[in-house]
């Protein structure tokens, strides 16, 4: 469970179906009533050519951009606004809550497998950024009236991070041990979109634009997490295999010989990418509290019933 099944769940709803599994004629159209995600593991929100052409090698996944995923939507739509296509879309549209993201990590870990150069890492924000944006404009030209748009995550305490950047300096480790530069440079990330994501509510003021702060709803788990029922060495993942973060860059959850701890529940980090359902809970309330969205997000006041995840 991720941070956007523990929101469907909390407002009532069902987890929400992967569109691929629509489409492949797994699922049918009554499991997809009440939200659909279009989300692809793995995915980036800049097209695999853009890596391809600096000469970075991309996963298969890259072929499943934020705009592939915004032109899936487009194509579904239709089946979804009955008889009267105009009124009835944007009824679909005008009710849903749109998610757009988390995104853009995958397309900073290019340009993070052949630099450390924060300079060099830098100029790929705007561009991603721009991607989010930009789909977003186009989703409200569709008639979405409610977004929650995530930050980037704390990078700087990501496990498999902190394995390959590991140093003997001190001085690079925050208080808790995540690594300052990574951290610094998903936070810029997340000013920059901030920023746009202004712009955009100056631009239509009759949308609702929520901001979900995920670092810091993160990071506080890994600066208490006693407080949040985590215990040992927050930094260590639960399915992992030597290191001192029990996380190898060789054999990692899911290859032969590698075995999950006994209670997840104690851990923030499940394989070293990702965090435990746990940790995604807490996140999750975060944001439903309203402590970490800009602005406050107030679930009172919500009556969508459908999710679109993007």
């Amino acid at each position: 469970m991720d941070a956007l099944s523990s929101i469907s769940s909390s407002l009532g709803l069902p987890y929400l179906e992967p569109y691929l599994g629509f489409k492949n004629g797994a699922l049918k159209r009554g499991n997809i009533e009440q939200g659909m995600n279009f989300a692809v593991a793995g995915a980036s929100a800049l097209d695999g050519s853009f890596f391809e052409e600096k000469g970075f090698a991309v996963d298969a996944t890259a072929n499943f951009s934020l705009r592939v995923q915004l032109d899936w939507f487009k194509e579904l739509l239709p089946s979804l606004c009955g008889s009267s296509y105009s009124e009835g879309c944007k009824k679909v549209t005008g009710n849903s809550l749109f998610i757009v993201g988390e995104i853009g990590g995958n397309d900073y870990g290019y340009p993070l497998s052949e630099t450390t150069a924060f300079g060099d890492l830098v100029p790929y924000i705007p561009q991603v950024v721009s991607v989010i944006t930009s789909v977003i404009r186009e989703l409200i030209d569709l008639g979405a009236v409610t977004f929650m748009v995530p930050g980037m995550l704390p990078l700087g305490c990501n496990s498999a991070y902190l394995t390959r950047f590991a140093t003997t300096d001190e001085e690079e480790y925050d208080q808790v041990g995540c690594l300052k530069w990574l951290n610094t440079f998903h936070e810029y990330h997340n000013e920059l979109l901030q920023i746009e994501l202004n712009q955009l509510r100056g631009l239509y003021p009759h949308t609702n634009i929520i901001y979900a702060d995920y670092f810091n709803a993160a990071l506080q788990l890994y600066r208490s997490p006693e407080q949040f029922g985590f215990g040992g060495n927050v930094l260590k993942v639960c399915c992992g295999v030597d290191g001192p973060y029990n996380y190898n860059e060789i054999t990692k959850c899911g290859d032969g010989g590698v075995v999950a701890c006994d209670d997840p529940s104690q851990y923030v980090s499940w394989d070293g990418y990702h965090m435990t359902e746990a940790a995604y809970r807490w996140v999750a309330i975060g944001l439903l509290d309203g402590s970490y969205t800009i602005p406050k997000f107030n679930v009172s006041c919500f009556t969508h019933q459908t999710i679109i995840d993007i």
